[in-house]
């Protein structure tokens, strides 16, 4: 079983869940009220994107939740979990949801790799919608 772990990414994975063979995100309705829409005007720039982690340190395999508004994308569109890597490329991570009607996430995620984890969200397009977001498992 260590072997696999190692050969399916050093140890790098998102499980959702407690699941440790599959990864599956899943959206929590936001507390905020609802508030009506009000008319803007037609230039109006998009919504920043925002994204924090419920906690900060965490240890290896504990659940913990990602949510945050995806400005940049339409309500409903996929995105994904990814994680940067030592070489400073990102590892995309099996763990994605559909943001919900007002382009929030809500995603639970749990990590495998000890020590300083930089985490962030793209949409289908590989592009990034959220700022990245530190996490130290120990």
């Amino acid at each position: 079983m260590r072997q696999s772990v190692r050969i399916w990414g050093a140890g790098i994975a998102a499980v959702v869940a407690g699941s440790v063979g599959a990864a599956v995100a899943v959206a929590s309705p936001s507390p905020a009220a609802h508030k009506p829409a009000a008319s803007a005007p037609a230039a109006s720039a998009p919504a920043a994107s925002t994204a924090k982690a419920s906690m900060k340190n965490v240890r290896a395999w504990e659940q913990f939740r990602i949510r945050g508004t995806a400005g940049s994308v339409p309500a409903g569109s996929r995105v994904t979990l990814q994680q940067k890597l030592d070489g400073g490329a990102w590892q995309t991570l099996p763990a994605s949801m559909n943001t919900n009607s007002r382009s929030m996430y809500n995603m639970r995620v749990m990590l495998g790799m000890k020590g300083h984890n930089k985490l962030r969200l793209v949409d289908s397009r590989k592009r990034a919608v959220s700022p990245v977001v530190d996490v130290w498992v120990r």
